[in-house]
């Protein structure tokens, strides 16, 4: 269940363990699970100890923290809203279990005035066949560490340009000074779904969202065509 990025070159996972965001800000945590989990509850649990961690909401909770399940997609989301100092800590995803042990996985949040890492936008759009950028900083005592554009449960995507298929790619800049630029051009539905920045262990979410290309499909009775193809349709009516 735990959110996954393999290493290049290399056939084992790399778990993203640690998420930072800005003190008042808000953050939205994927977690995925195995296809037979679908049926089951969800939660979220707060506590370094998973005996003793509190559960702070089940799936389909809302408030300054909500549980949204996506089975189709074998995750659910969690919400967090308004964080400060005092909710940094160790947290878990779990699916109940019922008459076994729940399947769990946790990470660390940091909440802070000045994260490690963070992005301009946490959530970003674009058409098919069109590109996004996605700008992510990192503070200068991570300068040294390495830093990765990554894809949930798939990969990452270090400097330079990556052919992801036949018609997209991804072009990573680091400029060193403590931003790196992420540019997805040629997007496909497929692109669409979570991402992740981090420098050395600490990370922050981001997701995609890709919409269909608009049909170039234009009709008489269209209402935002040019005025002269208005007028040309209207004089062979």
């Amino acid at each position: 269940m735990a959110p996954a990025c393999p290493p290049e070159d290399s056939e084992s996972k790399e778990t993203l363990k640690n998420l930072t965001v800005r003190r008042g800000g808000s953050l939205t945590i994927p977690c995925f699970y195995d296809e037979k989990y679908k049926s089951k509850h969800k939660y979220w649990c707060k506590g370094q100890d998973w005996l003793l961690c509190k559960i702070v909401a089940y799936t389909n909770t809302s408030g300054r923290t909500s549980v949204t399940d996506h089975p189709t997609q074998n995750m659910f989301t969690v919400e967090l809203k308004s964080l400060q100092d005092s909710d940094s800590g160790y947290y878990w995803c779990a699916v109940e279990i019922t008459g076994g042990s729940d399947d769990k996985d946790y990470l660390y949040l940091t909440v802070s005035s000045d994260p490690a890492v963070s992005v301009m936008n946490s959530r970003v759009s674009g058409q098919e066949g069109g590109s996004v950028s996605v700008q992510c900083f990192y503070s200068a005592e991570y300068k040294k560490e390495k830093r990765n554009w990554c894809r949930f449960k798939d990969k990452c995507f270090l400097g330079g340009r990556t052919n992801t298929s036949q018609n997209s790619a991804v072009l990573v800049i680091d400029y060193g000074k403590g931003s790196v630029s992420v540019e997805m051009r040629g997007l496909q539905k497929s692109d669409a779904g979570w991402y992740w920045f981090s420098a050395g262990d600490v990370g922050v979410t981001v997701h995609l969202t890709v919409t269909e290309r608009p049909s170039k499909e234009t009709t008489c009775s269209g209402t935002e065509k040019p005025k002269e193809s208005q007028q040309f349709c209207l004089s062979h009516n």
